[in-house]
């Protein structure tokens, strides 16, 4: 009997802990922010309470009432009964567990992942003390009395998922001790380099494809390093800082990213930039900042931090980077296509094409050089602009800037053109999407002339009030564009589906699926010689209709 609820235990534990680890994976692409986890699982509640748990839950409980009254009306012993049927349904839950689910992005066993992992354990197995001291109490014998406390503890099971959150709050005093010894460690090492000098950049969007360009147009003279990827938060580029800065290098370009007000002050302090670049500013994150004044302040904390004698740089085609730049009083200079005439870095006679684009780049003071760069789109020229900016101050030559712009290559999922040699060329800017990069990419789908377009995408996201209305902008400008569109997640991509409408697009030419690995398979069979196909944005798992 003893070694059959062992097993049992057992089950139930590893039960626990697979259903954690998921709330656990679904916690950290929602940057272990408890709010957003709770505002999914209101979301996905179907993903929490799947259809095995339930019948799980439901034998169980079952089990738990069967044997209750079989106890009281004296129909001899039903333990045994009870306890093979929920080691026999726990085992086929767990065999379900085994099968791996389908995810972009892998959860990642960091340190704080297995802290948090190993707290919310902790609490299952505090729970699961507490119901069996409670029948034991009751009933002075928890053996005999298994069924009972083993319902109690598939009801326990069913919620576990909140336990991730017990323990993300639990844990948090712990992860802010370790965050503010890294953050301390990181920010007198980068304070303490007086040779180095620190770039930042900020924006709504743009800020990862200027980075890597600055970098590498700046690399050039100097010997810079860059935050990888998209590592904009104060814990990434404290390890950047901490464990990668050395003082071999002379420039070091911090992309710094915010969800809320105050966000951008604490990076930029970590950072100490001595150039600020404002890349963008529109209606991305717009359900955590709440209000296109709540990100322009944010995003202006860089330019508040810089130093007396540091120097602001602007888009200024951008209209509400044009108004901070308009109040900043500090030294700044302003880049631009649209604005040129009030610009200190402009392009002039631009040539777009679907290779890669030529343009007449301006610095006042300095002259003109004739520029070419593999990037596709005017967008990411505009984005050169900030590079160039922030090389004219560095004390490049025109014609160091313009080596350095001909040797830009495609920042990974951003605009990259991929030409397998199939006579299908792809073109993948899934990192995410934003409305005016959205119809920048259509523009860069539209330079291929005489060839069938279309497009993959689940829609735009984190725009708050504006993402019905962008979506559905989006809608109709892909029917203005594309000969067919796959569009990911039949829920997300309704706003969309009603722009297509709007613009008369052929239904038949609409694809409409849960995940991507479904619009592969459409792909498959849809594409030949002759198609160009792009990706626009790819959602977290979170967003997952399957």
């Amino acid at each position: 009997m003893s070694s059959t609820i062992f097993l049992f235990s057992i089950c139930w534990f590893a039960l626990c802990f697979y259903k954690l680890r998921f709330s656990l994976h679904m916690l950290q692409i929602e940057g272990y922010k408890n709010e957003k986890y709770i505002e999914w699982t209101e979301k996905n509640k179907d993903k929490i309470y799947t259809q095995k748990d339930k019948i799980y839950t439901a034998i169980c409980i079952i089990n738990t009432v069967f044997f209750v009254f079989a106890t009281g009306s004296g129909k001899g012993n039903t333990s045994q009964y009870a306890m093979a049927i929920s080691i026999f349904t726990s085992l086929l839950l767990i065999l379900k567990y085994k099968e791996k689910y389908n995810s972009k992005k892998p959860l990642v066993f960091t340190p704080r992942a297995k802290r948090l992992l190993a707290v919310a354990m902790g609490l299952t197995l505090i729970d699961f003390i507490i119901v069996v001291l409670i029948v034991q109490f009751v009933s002075k014998d928890f053996v005999k009395y298994f069924p009972l406390w083993s319902g109690f503890l598939s009801i326990v099971y069913f919620f576990s998922s909140y336990y991730i959150i017990g323990a993300n709050f639990v844990a948090q005093p712990i992860e802010n001790s370790i965050h503010k010894k890294f953050y301390d460690a990181a920010s007198d090492k980068i304070k303490n380099m007086t040779k180095l000098t620190s770039v930042g950049i900020t924006g709504s969007y743009g800020k990862t494809s200027t980075k890597f360009l600055t970098a590498a147009i700046l690399g050039r003279k100097f010997n810079v390093l860059n935050t990888p990827d998209s590592y904009n938060t104060p814990m990434g580029i404290s390890k950047v800082i901490n464990n990668d800065l050395t003082d071999d290098y002379e420039i070091f370009i911090a992309e710094l990213g915010a969800t809320k007000v105050g966000d951008i002050h604490e990076v930029a302090m970590l950072t100490n930039p001595k150039i600020g670049i404002l890349t963008s500013i529109g209606p991305c994150h717009l359900e955590t900042f709440k209000s296109i004044d709540n990100i322009m302040r944010t995003k202006y904390e860089l330019i508040e931090c810089l130093p007396d004698d540091g120097i602001a740089i602007f888009n200024y085609d951008n209209e509400y980077v044009k108004k901070l730049a308009d109040k900043t009083y500090k030294e700044k200079i302003l880049y631009g296509i649209k604005n040129a005439d009030k610009a200190d870095v402009y392009a002039t006679d631009i040539v777009v094409g679907n290779t890669g684009s030529k343009f007449t780049l301006c610095i006042n003071d300095s002259g003109t050089v004739e520029c070419e760069t593999k990037l596709l789109g005017e967008h990411n020229i505009l984005n050169i602009l900030a590079g160039a900016a922030t090389a004219k101050v560095l004390g490049l030559s025109l014609d160091e800037i313009r080596k350095g712009i001909a040797d830009i290559e495609s920042v990974e999922h951003r605009l990259q053109l991929i030409d397998p040699g199939t006579g299908v060329i792809v073109i993948d800017d899934a990192f995410n999407s934003n409305p005016d990069g959205a119809k920048a990419a259509l523009n860069v789908l539209a330079s291929f002339k005489d060839k069938r377009k279309i497009i993959v995408t689940p829609g735009m996201i984190e725009l708050g009030e504006h993402e019905q209305t962008e979506n559905e902008k989006f809608g109709e400008n892909i029917a203005a564009v594309c000969d067919i569109a796959i569009l990911v997640g039949k829920k997300q991509t309704v706003p969309i589906q009603i722009g297509l409408q709007k613009n008369g697009f052929d239904e038949d030419n609409l694809y409409v699926v849960n995940s991507l690995n479904e619009a592969t398979k459409i792909l498959e069979k849809l594409t030949k010689v002759n198609d160009v196909v792009l990706f626009e944005n790819d959602l977290p798992d979170t967003y997952n209709e399957n």
